[in-house]
């Protein structure tokens, strides 16, 4: 299947869903469902505002508590998931953490540290390493056992063992974990923005539901969608499929 087929279905859903959605706003007739062509207002206005600037600011935060989620998560699930003594030790830890509720470690770390953009950064990624290391685990514990037998046999080291070995069977797990890991990092960082940050999508959303105004708070909404749309079809799509032509 060449890029533009992979291109035009998804392209066709959100046609669809588009044109639900204006059916839906037609019926309703109301400012509390606006339909396409009142949130594009709203984004031509918040454009000649500061859109792109909130925008650029939750973006950052959501790149930089993805990285350190994934780093941070990816190392701890696949040292569990290969170390049966470590997963005994550190799994109930692990089951604490996923099960800590996203706004009392957002607060948490806003007593601790201060409004400041470290603690909203870390509080994001806090909230997220639990689900990349409960991933990467699951596909740790499901490698082959022959290629591992293998790697044994031709005396490879660890470095290339882990390259050539391991790593690529990981692929669709991490591939997971970082489509979930942007979805639930972005939402964090809302909040995050919307109880400490002067700026962001988060911050402006609060701004807007304080004076009714969906139509602007879908705007900014939907921007993002947007960009995780084209991160999700330009970057993580191409690399999970380059990723896993090994396995035809």
């Amino acid at each position: 299947m060449g890029w533009q087929a992979r291109l035009l279905w998804p392209l066709i859903s959100l046609a669809g869903l588009v044109a639900i959605w204006t059916v839906a706003a037609l019926i309703a007739q109301s400012d509390l469902l606006p339909g396409p062509l009142a949130v594009w207002a709203a984004v031509e206005r918040e454009v000649a505002e500061d859109y792109f600037v909130h925008l650029g600011a939750t973006l950052l935060r959501v790149s930089a508590a993805f990285v350190l989620a994934m780093g941070i998560g990816s190392a701890v699930g696949i040292a569990l998931g290969m170390s049966e003594t470590a997963d005994r030790v550190f799994g109930g830890w692990l089951v604490f953490f996923l099960n800590l509720p996203a706004l009392v470690t957002i607060i948490l770390c806003y007593v601790w540290f201060g409004l400041i953009e470290a603690a909203a950064i870390a509080a994001v990624a806090i909230n997220k390493i639990p689900n990349v290391a409960a991933t990467l685990r699951e596909g740790s514990r499901a490698l082959s056992r022959d290629l591992a037998e293998m790697a044994l046999v031709y005396r490879l080291s660890w470095t290339d063992r882990m390259r050539q070995v391991v790593l690529p069977q990981l692929a669709p797990f991490f591939a997971v974990a970082a489509r979930n890991g942007l979805a639930l990092v972005w939402k964090i960082v809302l909040v995050v923005e919307l109880l400490g940050r002067p700026n962001g999508v988060g911050f402006e959303i609060h701004s807007l539901f304080q004076l009714f105004d969906v139509a602007g708070i879908l705007a900014y909404a939907i921007g993002f969608i947007l960009v995780v749309q084209a991160i999700e079809i330009g970057v993580i799509g191409p690399w999970e499929r380059a990723a896993n032509r090994w396995r035809r």
